[in-house]
């Protein structure tokens, strides 16, 4: 697969939040059209609806895991430990890069210090979904 990081960036550009970004970039490799995921995804931004919690990017990540490894079954949901497995992958590797997954101290709401920009935290994402959710 050729990659697709900056892609998401151009689509936070053009006013997507940063789940939206990585999510939406995503998505159709995994079986979902682009409007399904934007609509789904929305509610994530800004750490979760604004209140600076998970970062939308992270969460973006957690979304395509999900997409990638549920078996879509809710009759029988047998798929769900490889899928936190997988989540806690993105979110680990995230959190050492970054030194967080909260929105408001990546941004230094508090601390007046940016950890991250919110284009960083997207391009990062993105390339932990190449990372791990493609080469797996």
């Amino acid at each position: 697969m050729d990659t697709k990081v900056m892609e998401t960036k151009e689509r936070h550009d053009k006013g997507y939040n940063c789940c939206q970004a990585v999510a939406c970039t995503y998505c159709e490799l995994f079986g979902m059209d682009e409007a399904t995921a934007f609509k789904a995804c929305e509610a994530f931004g800004a750490g979760m609806g604004g209140m600076k919690g998970t970062c939308g990017a992270v969460s973006g990540a957690v979304f395509l895991a999900g997409l990638k490894n549920s078996c879509g079954n809710p009759e029988k949901p047998v798929s769900k430990g490889q899928t936190y497995k997988l989540s806690r992958k993105i979110a680990d590797r995230f959190q050492q890069k970054n030194g967080s997954l909260v929105c408001g101290e990546l941004k230094g709401v508090e601390t007046k210090k940016p950890l991250r920009s919110c284009e960083g935290c997207i391009l990062d994402a993105a390339e932990l979904v190449e990372e791990i959710l493609f080469d797996e």
